[in-house]
C-alpha cells in the first residue's frame, strides 16, 4: 500500500506545501520514501528515503517552484526502500513524472521490451514502466490524455495513477484500476489523492471515479471519460468527516479496517505466484523444511506444516524463533529454513536467521520490504497486506498463509488446491457481509473470563490464532487445543456456561470433531460453531453458529475461517470499552529478544 495525492492550484499559488502538508497525511500508508514532482519549466523532483519529517528537514520539500504537481509515500513491494526506488519515476528524459499506488503484475514483460526498443531504467520498480509507456506514446504523437490510455491498455494489476508531462503543462491525468482514488474540488483548486484524509482540509466535495475512467484535471475543470472516451457527469459528495475519521476510511478502528481489506491483501499476495515458482525451481531437492516464526507467525507456519506434509511429503518441524538456537544441530545443506515475519524485524527471528545460513538454504516471508531479513535471507516472498497499524495482526496473517498456500501448492503441483485459492477473497468478501451475527454474539460473551477454541488438522491452528486475537485485544484468557486432546487434561476445565469455539469445515475431520463437540456440550459449555452453512446438525448442538459457503473444504480453511473469530475478538473489545488498535504491553513489532 502506498499513498499518492495531486493538485493543480489556482491563482498561481505555489503546489508544494500544499502536496507536502497532503502526502504527509498519508503516511500511515507507507513511511519507507517520499517524493514531490512539480511542473514549471521542466519537471522537478525532490525525494529520497526515510520518513517525511526526516527528508524534508534534509531536502526543504516545500521549497519547489509550480503550481501543480504529484506526490507519493511508498511501502515498498518491488525494488529496496531507497532513493532511486522512491516515487515519483520519470523516462530518462524526464518529460514524464508518475506516482503510483498499486502493483504491477507482468511489469517484467514490459520492462524487456521497452529496454529492447532503447529505453533505459533507473530503479527496480514495477512502477517505473508507466512513464517509458507514456512517453513511448507521446513520442508518437499521442497527448498525455491518450498516452495514459494507451498504456493503461497495456498494465495488468491494480493501480491508481497520476501522471504529468513538461509537454502538456497544467494538466493531471490521474486513473485506477482496484487501487483507491479520489478527486477533490475546492476553492483554491483541484485535488486527488489516495484517501480523504490527505486533502480534507483543502476540498470537502469529492468526486470518485470508478475502474477504468479517466480523470483530467487543468485550471479550470475536471473532467472524467469512461473507457470508449465518452464524457461521464459524476456526482459529487460531500464529505463531513474529522480527519481522524477519515484516516480510517470511516471505520472506528484500524483493526476493523484491516479486517475488511483482507480479500485484497490476499489477491494482492497471489500476484507473486510467479516469484514463488522461481524460488522453487532455484531451490532444488529439498529433504527438509524448517519454519522458524512467533507468535501469529507460528500459527501460518504450523498450517504450512500441514500443507507441506501432506501434500509435498516433505518432512517439516515448525520452531519457535526463541527456542531456535536448541534445534540448530539438526540443519543440513538440503534443509531450506523458512522465516515467517511480518516486519521482517522481529529480533529472535533474525538471530535464528543467522544460525541458519551457516548451514541451510533460508527463505523468508515478510511484509516490509527492504526489512532486516530481506536482506539476510537466499531468497524472499514479499506479502502483500500493506502497512497494518493494528498491533494485532489481521491482514498480515492470511498474507502470510496466502504466501504458505502457493508455495505449497506450486511445490507440490497441486493444480485442485491452486484453483481454490484464488477463490479465497471471494469466501473472505461474502462471509463479511454478515458480521451482525458476530455482532450480537460479542455483546452475550463479552463478560466470560475463559474461552476454549478446539479444532483437528488444518483447524488446530485455526483455533490457536482464534485464541490468541481474543487474548491479545479483551483480554480474556482464550485457549486453543487440538480437538482430540481434550480427554487429555482440558476437558477438566469446562463447566456450565464456559464457551467453546468448535472449528468445524467440511472435511475428513468432521465427524470426530462433532464427537469432540458433543463432549464440551455434555458439561455444560455454550457452544459457538464456525461452520459450513449446509451443516444441518451443526445447527442443531449449537448455541451460537456463523456459517461459512459450503464450498471451503477444510483444506483451505485456514484462510476462511479466522475471520469470524477476528470478528468475535474485535466485536467483544469494542463491547468492553477497549481499543483494539492499542492492546496493553504489546507493541507491533518486536524488536529485543
Amino acid at each position: 500500500m502506498c499513498g499518492i495525492v495531486g493538485c493543480i492550484l489556482k491563482n498561481n499559488k505555489n503546489a508544494a506545501p500544499v502536496l507536502l502538508d497532503c502526502i504527509s497525511k498519508l503516511e500511515y500508508r507507507g513511511y519507507d520514501s517520499i517524493g514531490i514532482a512539480t511542473v514549471s519549466d521542466g519537471i522537478n523532483i525532490k525525494k529520497d528515503k526515510g520518513e517525511i519529517k526526516e527528508v524534508d528537514s534534509k531536502l526543504d520539500l516545500a521549497d519547489m517552484p509550480g503550481h501543480y504537481g504529484i506526490a507519493h509515500v511508498r511501502w515498498a513491494t518491488h525494488g529496496d526502500p531507497n532513493k532511486i526506488n522512491a516515487h515519483p519515476h520519470t523516462d530518462e528524459n524526464e518529460s514524464v513524472a508518475v506516482v503510483h499506488n498499486g502493483i504491477i503484475e507482468n511489469y517484467l514483460d514490459i520492462k524487456s521490451q521497452l529496454e529492447e526498443e532503447g529505453h533505459v531504467f533507473k530503479s527496480d520498480t514495477d512502477t517505473e514502466v508507466i512513464p517509458h509507456l507514456i512517453e513511448k506514446y507521446m513520442d508518437k504523437g499521442f497527448d498525455l490524455e491518450d498516452a495514459v490510455r494507451e498504456t493503461i491498455g497495456i498494465i495488468h494489476g491494480a493501480y491508481a495513477i497520476a501522471a504529468v508531462s513538461k509537454n502538456e503543462p497544467d494538466k493531471i491525468i490521474a486513473t485506477r484500476k482496484d487501487s483507491p482514488l479520489i478527486v477533490g474540488i475546492g476553492e483554491d483548486g483541484y485535488y486527488l489523492a489516495s484517501d480523504s484524509p490527505a486533502i480534507l482540509e483543502y476540498a470537502r466535495d469529492i468526486i470518485y471515479p470508478e475502474k477504468g475512467e479517466l480523470v483530467i484535471i487543468d485550471e479550470n475543470e475536471i473532467v472524467v471519460k469512461d473507457e470508449f472516451d465518452n464524457v461521464i457527469e459524476k456526482e459529487i459528495e460531500t464529505i463531513d468527516w474529522t480527519p481522524e475519521m477519515a484516516e480510517k476510511e470511516g471505520y472506528d478502528y484500524f483493526m476493523i479496517k484491516e479486517i475488511n481489506e483482507q480479500a485484497t491483501a490476499v489477491r494482492n499476495t497471489l500476484t507473486e505466484r510467479d516469484n514463488i515458482q522461481e524460488i522453487i525451481d532455484d531451490l532444488g531437492d529439498i529433504s527438509r523444511i524448517c519454519f522458524v516464526a512467533c507468535g501469529t507467525s507460528f500459527h501460518a507456519s504450523i498450517t504450512g506444516k500441514y500443507l507441506l506434509e501432506s501434500l509435498a511429503g516433505i518432512p517439516t518441524d515448525v520452531i519457535l524463533a526463541s527456542e531456535f538456537k536448541y534445534s540448530a544441530n539438526t540443519l543440513n545443506e538440503d534443509t531450506l529454513v523458512i522465516f515467517i515475519s511480518q516486519s521482517g524485524e522481529t529480533a529472535d527471528s533474525l538471530k535464528a536467521l543467522d544460525l541458519a545460513n551457516e548451514t541451510s538454504k533460508t527463505l523468508g516471508v515478510v511484509n516490509v520490504a527492504g526489512s532486516a531479513i530481506t536482506r539476510r535471507a537466499d531468497y524472499v516472498i514479499q506479502t502483500q497486506a500493506g502497512p497494518e497499524i493494528g498491533v494485532a495482526a489481521t491482514k498480515t496473517y492470511v498474507s502470510q498463509l496466502t504466501a504458505i498456500y502457493l508455495f505449497a501448492a506450486l511445490i507440490a503441483k497441486d493444480e485442485k488446491l491452486l484453483e481454490d485459492i484464488y477463490k479465497v477473497p471471494d469466501f473472505i468478501e461474502e462471509l463479511l457481509k454478515e458480521v451482525d451475527s458476530i455482532k450480537t454474539m460479542s455483546k452475550k460473551y463479552k463478560f466470560a473470563r475463559d474461552f476454549f477454541f478446539i479444532g483437528r488438522g488444518y483447524s488446530y491452528p485455526i483455533a490457536l490464532e482464534g485464541a490468541l486475537k481474543l487474548k491479545e485485544i479483551t483480554y480474556i484468557h482464550g485457549e486453543g487445543y487440538a480437538a482430540g486432546e481434550l480427554k487429555h487434561g482440558p476437558l477438566a476445565l469446562i463447566d456450565e456456561g464456559i464457551p467453546v469455539v468448535v472449528i468445524l469445515p467440511p472435511g475428513e475431520n468432521h465427524r470426530k470433531t462433532m464427537s469432540n463437540l458433543e463432549e464440551v456440550k455434555s458439561r455444560g459449555a455454550d457452544i459457538l460453531a464456525i461452520g459450513s452453512k449446509n451443516d444441518e446438525r451443526l445447527k442443531l448442538k449449537s448455541d451460537d453458529l456463523f456459517t461459512i459457503d459450503s464450498d471451503v473444504n477444510e483444506v483451505i480453511a485456514p484462510l476462511v475461517y479466522i475471520v469470524p473469530l477476528q470478528l468475535l475478538a474485535y466485536y467483544v473489545a469494542v463491547e468492553k470499552g477497549l481499543d483494539p488498535d492499542k492492546p496493553k504491553n504489546l507493541a507491533k513489532c518486536v524488536t529485543v529478544e
